[in-house]
């Protein structure tokens, strides 16, 4: 079959587009190698500055949550005084060692080992619980792991055994510190510490009421500074039948000054408001081992070690 001119021309013309579509096809089926190392070098670029920013973002909705459980816990305080003549109740931070001698304990307790003699309240959810029933607001969020009975303790109130020790009576510890109605020992010349008796600043009394805990020899870790919020280095310190996991970094000497560590603290006080802190500013603070705070608490055998208190909560006239 013979084609006359103009069949040739559109033939030939057919067999170009096909040749340069071909052609097209062709080229896009794959990258050189020049082409995907720089898209894998953008991703990597990408990848290298979104990961510190999620990080980032993601540590602060932690602190955010921690202010907030913290704010809760103060607006939870401040109602109970509200309906009992504008006095906190009671610290739980103490222990009974016999019908008229007791000791007070690190201010993390939550639930005591048995109330002492003549007062009441050896769990705080025995007045606080009617205001916080969801026990997470007691934990941080920057902790590694709560204890697993967390919830069911603070439900539990002062009736609270602990399933897998058998003691009837057994103690409970917190991630945060709570200091209302209690006290410290100071040391260097220093009146102890005094947690706030109501909500009316009388001027010789901390208006410090929760904060982060962030310590130095806890009997879990000697040797070690310890908080529930994660610092450079910090490793896991795994909780007890009784206690929730912290973290931790060896320093036998505590050559390490605190004021290096590379964390934020938040706190909350009796006006209802949370403020952040960093180690800078803070002020060593031990367990009393006399109840009106004169004698530190001897930190050997299961010791409650030091405490970093912001050093701002100190009245003026202990500060000076």
């Amino acid at each position: 079959m013979r084609l006359n001119m103009k069949e040739k021309s559109a033939f030939a013309q057919g067999c170009v587009l096909l040749e340069s579509e071909s052609s097209c096809r062709g080229s896009l089926r794959a990258f050189t190698l020049v082409e995907l190392i720089v898209v894998i070098s953008i991703i990597t670029l990408l990848m290298s500055i979104s990961v510190p920013v999620f990080s980032k973002v993601r540590q602060n909705a932690r602190w955010i949550i921690t202010m907030n459980n913290q704010r809760e816990i103060v607006a939870s305080l401040n109602a109970f005084a509200c309906n009992n003549d504008n006095s906190y109740p009671d610290s739980t931070a103490t222990i009974n060692f016999g019908s008229r001698r007791w000791s007070w304990q690190a201010p993390t307790m939550m639930t005591a080992a048995e109330v002492r003699p003549g007062k009441q309240n050896r769990a705080m959810s025995s007045y606080l619980y009617d205001y916080i029933d969801n026990a997470d607001v007691l934990f941080c969020p920057d902790a590694p792991h709560k204890n697993e009975f967390l919830q069911q303790a603070w439900e539990a109130g002062e009736d609270w055994n602990n399933p897998l020790t058998g003691f009837s009576c057994d103690q409970f510890s917190g991630v945060y510190c709570y200091y209302w109605n209690y006290i410290g020992y100071l040391g260097n010349g220093k009146p102890p510490f005094r947690g706030p008796r109501g909500v009316y600043d009388n001027g010789t009394e901390s208006t410090l009421l929760v904060s982060c805990y962030l310590g130095y020899d806890y009997y879990r870790s000697p040797d070690t500074f310890v908080s529930c919020e994660k610092f450079d280095g910090a490793e896991i310190s795994p909780g007890t039948e009784v206690s929730s996991d912290l973290w931790t970094r060896g320093d036998p000497d505590m050559s390490m000054d605190v004021n290096s560590l590379n964390i934020r603290l938040h706190g909350g006080y009796v006006d209802g408001h949370v403020e952040s802190y960093s180690p800078s500013e803070t002020v060593r603070m031990n367990v009393a081992g006399s109840t009106d705070g004169s004698q530190p608490y001897y930190n050997g055998f299961l010791g409650p070690g030091l405490f970093f208190i912001p050093e701002k909560a100190l009245p003026q006239r202990i500060c000076r």
